[in-house]
């Protein structure tokens, strides 16, 4: 759409449009509804193997994760060994993570990022960000390629290696995704979902909010202008409540 050139109507004209724009909109809710309600559907698949992770205070389990909480979101965080810092894109949607969880906390939900470097690699980055939700190391255990975001190079090599569900060619150490679990009061523990590249995109607060507006995301490629939040070269402009 040339943003230059952009039909300018009557208010009438416009309430006209908008009203058939609405229509859309709530036909669209519906359907995001009886998704998410097709998605709670879903079978699920019981937990056996005993994986572990490293936390600020040594071994968890994954039954440590869920801090007695029934539902865990896992955020597979972008941070292979060796890496200074986190993957921009997971850092974008990371930003998101501690206003929901304020909320989450208290409404049976625990979220925790895994990443496969080793725990203390990672945490000058987690200070350097400001992030207060948990974030655990994968290191040693096989939870990153059980879950889709890691892949072996004999697995490409014999074609078994998937992201999305799809199959991929490429030897990966950390791609994006999200899990979801369920333990139910015998402390049984099941896995009920999980999603990948554009599927994260709920979770980014912000391109809700840039879909929005006449610009939309404004982007050639998915996230080609974001930067780590103390990243960005020029200063923003001033506020309206904060002038200059």
């Amino acid at each position: 759409m040339n943003i230059q050139n952009h039909p300018v109507v009557s208010r009438e004209e416009w309430v006209a449009a908008r009203k058939q724009h609405l229509a859309h909109e709530k036909a669209f809710t519906k359907e995001r509804d009886k998704l998410s309600a097709e998605r709670r559907a879903l079978p699920w698949v019981k937990i056996d193997k005993p994986y572990r992770f490293q936390g600020p205070n040594g071994e968890l389990s994954l039954t440590d994760l869920f801090g007695g909480r029934s539902q865990l979101i896992v955020y597979h965080f972008m941070f292979a060994a060796g890496w200074d810092e986190g993957c921009p894109g997971c850092s974008f949607l990371s930003d998101h993570i501690d206003g929901a969880n304020h909320h989450l906390a208290h409404h049976d939900v625990a979220v925790v990022a895994v990443s496969h470097a080793p725990f203390a690699e990672f945490q000058p980055f987690k200070q350097r960000m400001g992030w207060k939700f948990d974030w655990v190391s994968s290191e040693g255990c096989d939870f990153n390629y059980d879950f889709g975001v890691c892949a072996r190079a004999e697995d490409v090599a014999a074609g078994k290696a998937t992201y999305n569900y799809e199959k991929t060619d490429g030897v990966e150490e950390e791609l994006p995704g999200l899990s979801v679990f369920y333990r139910n009061e015998a402390g049984e523990i099941f896995h009920t979902y999980s999603t990948y590249a554009r599927g994260l995109d709920l979770l980014v607060g912000a391109y809700n909010y840039l879909d929005l507006t006449p610009k939309g995301r404004n982007e050639e490629e998915i996230m080609d202008w974001v930067r780590h939040h103390d990243r960005y070269e020029d200063k923003a402009p001033a506020s309206c409540c904060h002038g200059g």
